[in-house]
């Protein structure tokens, strides 16, 4: 009997025929769909081979949008084969079913994604329950990692739970798609292209893309509406360096309402009076109230996950997070780094004890091979399981994408950028095992002696009692570069005092007085929030929990996101495609077009749920619990299915096309409104 090894695509599947010894497997010789041994098969499918029904599968007449055929809720799904990849599924259907194949290894891709793949094509193929089918887990694909990933496959059915949540993602984002386009666009098409000018409105909503168009759009208004506000700092000059006055406790100011923050007033007479005060006895000296001298740590920042390392790229190479979601699957399918669709940021106990080989292999890659040499020769790695970077529990699918060590010849063969992503990620991973950076840092608190004089502050104060001002200095210095000496020091972090100075600030004696040269009001201004990056938004999609007001909510849903690092870039794709955002791919900045705050609006005043972080990023958790196990498929789907039919049926309700014009004619003083066809 033969082993049939299914991959998700044939580069992988070269992968697979090499580590199994496959002579002729460089070439991908399978010209046939596959390549075969004498105890072997390997083939693959090309992506999704198979795709669910549109709803006029079931029946013609869903084919016409109409609100008396939703909600469409099926029993029982219908599924098709993808047409310009039939041809393949034709292959693979008749190989998972030759007689002489006694055991499937499935090697789609190691995650929710690449087991619906499969499961997928098991299911319409129709294979026998009596095949013998285990799942390979790997996490890269050197021929040693998918050697230990065919030896240690389990079987394919403790992975039910995961395809059971692979099934359901499916499900919901079908239902929704088609219910709530389908109601939104019949209920509100014909106003939205009226206000518009356009020929046909299509309104597309989405349970992922809505939460995040909604995220784009929130943060478009509060910029828009945003007022700023002046402040007033007072500042000091003394000799070589300046002190900025805080009203923290024993001031004057303290908590008082005159205060825009701690460090400011609101208005410039308050300030101005303050300076009149210290003014008040010559000569104008500060007393040495406090020297503080510490050194100051600062460890490696964790190991990249695939949102982190998106935003990285698009803060530091403007490529958005689409583009580096591909050119770091290429890196993966080439050996040279690891799994990239994962959210974890820390490496596993039983890969912890394996790293040395990886930190070996890099003493191969020239920019770093001395730290590569160096960590190995001094044993900086031998205890990094006790540490912060290592962490099972933190581990969901996969451990934090690293360098494998392997690999280089292919180096050449990718895109200057590509070779900047690997080598951020080889950086990041080698920092880990070198020392924290230190800085020695002095901090000083200067005092000035105040009369008050009356309840002027904005409060009832003595008159006539004294209160001490006080003024604060800090001076910074990097001591030793640890880490940053393979990661980069940061051009914030370049040292602006010299040791000299920071030993003659640190030699200064409590009591001491100094005298002030000059002193100042400096007015500042309040800055609106930042427009999203295609980062930060891939950042924030990953960490909904923390757009949650509500403490309570916010903890129950700890770790959630919206969407998954396998879907969040083709999220941001679809609404730009959509016309609903654009993306500067120069600065790689984010914002709505007006057709998308249109869309916004429209969601807004029927399924207004659909737009809330709290509500994506619970469902995107409940799927997390079918994959664990603490939630059954039958329990998740009935919430489903009825969040669906009551939100239709609430849409179907609604008359409210005059709120919504009202709305659009408020929005006019911001856009021209379009007098042609877009």
């Amino acid at each position: 009997m033969k082993n049939l090894y299914i991959a998700e695509k044939p580069s992988v599947a070269r992968e697979f025929a090499k580590a199994l010894g496959v002579k002729g497997a460089q070439s991908a010789g399978g010209k046939d769909g596959f390549i075969e041994t004498a105890d072997s098969i390997i083939t693959w499918c090309v992506g999704h081979l198979v795709t669910m029904s549109y709803p006029d599968a079931y029946d013609e007449a869903l084919k016409k949008w109409s609100m008396a055929t939703i909600p469409f809720v099926p029993t029982e799904y219908k599924y098709e084969l993808i047409s310009n990849t039939s041809q393949q599924f034709k292959v693979v259907s008749k190989l998972l079913n030759r007689d002489d194949v006694g055991c499937i290894y499935v090697c789609t891709d190691s995650g929710r994604e690449g087991e619906y793949i499969y499961r997928l094509v098991e299911q319409m193929a129709k294979v026998s329950p009596d095949k013998a089918r285990k799942r390979v887990w790997i996490d890269s694909q050197t021929e040693e990692e998918i050697l230990r990933g065919i030896r240690e496959a389990k079987d394919l059915s403790a992975y039910d739970n995961l395809s059971d949540s692979a099934y359901l993602r499916a499900q919901e984002d079908y239902l929704m798609g088609i219910n709530f386009s389908r109601a939104l666009t019949l209920k509100y098409s014909n106003t939205v292209r009226n206000y518009l000018g356009t020929d046909k409105c299509v309104i597309a909503v989405g349970r992922v893309m809505t939460c995040v168009l909604g995220m784009i759009v929130k943060r478009e208004r509060e910029i828009r509406d945003f007022v700023p506000t002046p402040f007033y700092r007072v500042l000091a000059s003394l000799d070589g360096f300046d002190a900025e006055w805080k009203a923290v406790e024993g001031s004057a100011y303290h908590e008082s309402p005159l205060l825009y923050k701690e460090n400011g007033f609101l208005k410039e007479e308050s300030a101005l009076k303050l300076i009149d005060k210290l003014k008040a006895d010559e000569p104008l000296e500060f007393t040495v109230s406090k020297v503080e001298k510490k050194v100051e740590k600062k460890t490696p920042p964790v190991l990249y996950n695939l949102a982190e390392l998106q935003n990285d790229c698009s803060r530091m190479f403007k490529i958005s997070p689409s583009d580096t979601l591909a050119i770091v699957q290429e890196l993966y399918e080439k050996k040279l780094v690891t799994y990239p669709r994962t959210d974890a940021r820390v490496l596993s106990t039983a890969v912890a004890k394996e790293i040395y080989k990886n930190i070996s292999g890099l003493k191969s890659y020239q920019p770093l091979a001395g730290f590569a040499d160096n960590i190995i020769s001094q044993g900086g790695y031998k205890n990094v399981s006790k540490s912060k970077y290592v962490n099972d529990k933190q581990i969901t699918d996969h451990y934090a994408i690293i360098p494998t060590g392997q690999g280089f010849g292919a180096l050449g063969s990718v895109s200057e950028t590509a070779r900047k992503v690997y080598d951020i990620v080889a950086r990041r991973f080698l920092s880990i095992f070198y020392p924290a950076a230190q800085y020695e840092k002095v901090a000083l608190t200067l005092t000035r002696a105040i009369v008050a004089d009356g309840s002027e502050e904005g409060r009832d104060l003595q008159d006539g009692k004294t209160y001490n001002e006080s003024f604060f200095a800090n001076f910074k210095r990097l001591k030793s570069p640890g880490y940053l000496a393979i990661a980069g020091i940061p051009k914030s972090e370049d040292d602006k005092f010299t040791p000299e100075m920071l030993e003659q600030m640190g030699n200064l004696k409590k009591g001491q007085l100094l005298l002030v040269n000059s002193i100042e009001v400096k007015e500042g201004e309040t800055t609106p929030p930042k427009r999203y990056s295609s980062g930060t938004l891939i950042l924030a999609m990953e960490n909904a929990g923390q757009l949650i007001e509500d403490e309570e909510l916010r903890s129950q849903i700890k770790g959630s996101g919206i969407g998954t690092s396998a879907t969040r870039d083709s999220i941001i794709t679809k609404l730009v495609t959509n016309k609903y955002i654009a993306l500067n791919k120069k600065t790689q900045i984010v914002t709505p077009t007006f057709l998308g705050e249109i869309i916004y609006d429209v969601v807004y005043y029927s399924i207004n749920n659909l737009l809330r972080a709290e509500m994506t990023a619970s469902w995107e958790k409940g799927l997390a619990g079918v994959a664990e196990g603490s939630i059954t498929k039958e329990e998740y789907a009935s919430k489903m299915n009825n969040y669906v039919i009551n939100n239709t049926e609430l849409v179907k309700k609604l008359d409210n096309q005059y709120k919504i014009t009202y709305i659009f004619d408020q929005t006019k003083p911001f856009y021209q409104k379009s007098s042609g066809k877009k």
